[in-house]
């Protein structure tokens, strides 16, 4: 009975000590990660590896916690980066124009197209098989963004 009963105390102890060195070994690389802040106007399927990077935690094997920010406008993403509230902003680079022409000495650079073509997708209901523009004729489309459709 005794001999169970040290069996069972040394196993919990075990357990124990083994917790807490993985929990402190995730501590200690959490502690080392470098936190880049993004804002982007407008989630996108565009961004599923970005998404799915993040969920996975590739990221983070790359030492870095990356922060999304859902920014609706790109004027408030420009803002965003400008005042140091994000490190990178996803947004058109009309924005960076408009400051640019506006004589700021703290302007943006575009650096990446990530996207060359309208982030609009069709969807239905039911399975439409050899699917043409055609089959949209009576139908009623709802728009993703004003301004879209006419």
């Amino acid at each position: 009975m005794k001999r169970k009963i040290i069996t069972n105390i040394a196993i919990i102890g075990l357990f124990i000590i083994i917790c807490s060195v993985i929990f402190n070994f995730n501590r200690n690389n959490i502690k080392n990660l470098k936190t880049v802040k993004v804002a982007e106007v407008a989630h996108s399927i565009f961004y599923a590896p970005q998404y799915a990077a993040v969920s996975e935690g590739f990221f983070e094997e790359e030492g870095l916690n990356v922060e999304i920010t859902l920014t609706p406008g790109a004027d408030k993403v420009i803002a965003a980066v400008l005042s140091g509230d994000v490190d990178i902003g996803f947004s058109g680079s009309e924005a960076t124009i408009y400051v640019y022409n506006g004589g700021e000495k703290d302007y943006l650079k575009t650096f990446a197209q990530l996207t060359q073509k309208d982030g609009s997708f069709l969807v239905s209901r039911e399975k439409i098989d050899n699917f043409t523009l055609k089959d949209l004729k009576g139908k009623t489309i709802i728009g993703g963004r004003a301004g879209y459709l006419n």
